[in-house]
């Protein structure tokens, strides 16, 4: 549904509303502040709800209440993922695996009931609009900050699963936001903290990145999220959210005409993130995402105040009446802001279908790949307690370093007795681990050792003294298996620990 504009006199009031209306803010606590209620009143129409925001279901349910009862239309929107990168269960460790874990089982029909689950949950608890799924193509396995959130490195089996993801996800109620377009799979640097490069020309950009955005567009994504990525052949001076080739030209375009034909939300990334804030400033950069094709402005994962909401506002007033920025173009996407709105108000509760609370530890199960290493004995199950060497990179920062992750909790639970300790870059004796495992059975738990050098000279240090280690990947699968039981879980989540200890015991 296309959505028309009249041309107007910008009214002052009417300019404030459209400006706030655009906003996707978050704030800090666990309760509403008092400013932000008092915007939604304003005009303010979408709230984004980060880990901080969240300590159980019932806490989340009654701050979601809270906003409702002052707009009952509000869009309330979280980056709940699954997987590694999880808000609802920030403290804990997700209940689903992620991405990776639902493309290398490759059953749609998988993805799709674990993304209906997880979009259930998230209704339940008030939320209707979630950043994911991330139709990412991880073509490079050296990408610091896609991984194990992208479904895999082919662009047929990430585009069958986005679209899964999308169908499960809309039909609990909750709007999908596909992301990061055109794509962020194929970069080597994490725009949390600078500017990516994609180098591709526009023939792999169509047979590659967009193949999934495309696939997420026919299964109805309600939203799109912009990636803060340059791609020199589509533009070769402006990143994607703030390109109106790539909004307009390439998103917007009608499938006759080579684009996506995409009618929908757009939502930016953060306008945090140092690819933006540190090279237009989030104010201007704003300003140029609005006026390039972009409909909501994502910002508060970092700055969460009241302070930041009023700069944005005026920002875009001021742009609209110095002629920057076209009224037409502001009330057009405040106008997609209320239209999706108004989809998650008429279909909440519609959703009739059985819960299924164990999809999410079936999924990790069938994600484990089992290999036994070397010419040996078969592999025994440890008797006893065992010690594990959990080896920690830095978490980027979509993932966050407050969420726990490894196989230490679970195994404790099955072999009472053992002993976890973590290992970083500035820690990772091998010699050290042998002298605090003693004759406990050593688990070590890697994750992407493939990127890391530090991670790999440990591991095989250790590999050599005592062969019978049990080596557990939970990032990407890149290195060749090692151990006398190397188990891969593709990601880290809560459940693909529990799926990893259950194979490491025998149950």
């Amino acid at each position: 549904m296309t959505i028309l504009t009249q041309h107007r006199s910008p009214h002052p009031d009417t300019l404030t509303r459209d400006a706030l209306t655009v906003l996707q803010p978050g704030f800090t606590g666990t309760t509403a502040p008092d400013w932000l209620l008092r915007r939604l009143g304003e005009g303010l129409s979408s709230v984004g709800l980060f880990g901080r925001n969240i300590t159980s279901p019932e806490q989340l349910a009654a701050l979601t209440e809270r906003l409702r009862a002052e707009r009952g239309d509000v869009l309330v929107a979280i980056d709940e993922e699954g997987g590694d990168v999880t808000r609802l269960e920030v403290r804990t460790g997700s209940s689903f695996p992620g991405n990776l874990a639902l493309g290398t089982v490759d059953d749609t029909g998988l993805t799709r009931a674990v993304a209906h689950e997880l979009g259930r949950r998230l209704a339940a608890c008030g939320v209707n609009l979630n950043w994911a799924p991330s139709g990412d193509v991880n073509s490079d396995p050296d990408n610091p900050v896609i991984g194990v959130r992208s479904f895999g490195a082919d662009p047929a089996l990430v585009a069958r699963h986005t679209a899964a993801y999308v169908e499960g996800l809309q039909a609990a109620g909750v709007a999908a936001c596909t992301k990061h377009f055109p794509g962020h799979g194929d970069t080597a640097v994490d725009s949390h903290h600078d500017l990516p490069r994609i180098d591709a020309d526009l023939a792999t950009l169509h047979a590659r990145e967009l193949v999934p955005f495309r696939a997420a567009v026919a299964a109805g994504t309600k939203a799109v999220m912009s990636a803060h990525i340059l791609l020199p052949a589509l533009d070769p001076a402006l990143p994607a959210t703030l390109s109106p080739r790539a909004l307009h030209g390439l998103l917007r375009a009608p499938v006759t005409a080579g684009g996506l034909g995409f009618d929908g939300l757009i939502v930016t990334d953060g306008m945090e993130m140092r690819a933006i804030a540190g090279t237009y400033g989030i104010e201007r950069g704003s300003v140029m995402a609005i006026a390039a094709g972009a409909d909501a402005i994502c910002v508060g994962g970092g700055l969460a105040d009241e302070g930041t909401v009023l700069r944005l506002r005026d920002a875009l007033v001021a742009a609209v009446r110095d002629g920057e920025l076209g009224e037409e173009r502001l009330a057009d996407a405040a106008a997609r802001v209320r239209a999706l709105a108004g989809w998650t108000s008429s279909v909440a509760g519609s959703d009739a279908s059985a819960t299924d609370p164990e999809v999410g530890l079936v999924a990790a199960r069938r994600a484990l790949r089992v290999t036994r290493s070397g010419a040996g004995p078969a592999y025994e199950p440890p008797a006893g307690a065992v010690y594990v060497a959990a080896f920690t990179p830095v978490a980027n920062i979509a993932v966050g370093d407050e969420t726990p992750w490894g196989v230490g909790a679970e195994l404790t639970r099955l072999r009472p007795g053992t002993l976890t300790e973590t290992y970083g870059p500035e820690s990772a004796g091998a010699e050290a681990v042998l002298a605090a495992a003693g004759e406990r059975r050593i688990v070590a738990v890697v994750r992407d050792v493939h990127r890391h050098p530090w991670m790999a000279r440990a591991l095989g240090i250790l590999l050599a003294a005592r062969p019978d280690t049990i080596v557990v990947e939970m990032g990407l699968n890149e290195a060749p298996p090692s151990g006398a039981l190397h188990i891969a879980t593709h990601g880290a989540a809560r459940v693909c620990g529990v799926a990893a200890a259950e194979a490491i015991v025998g149950e």
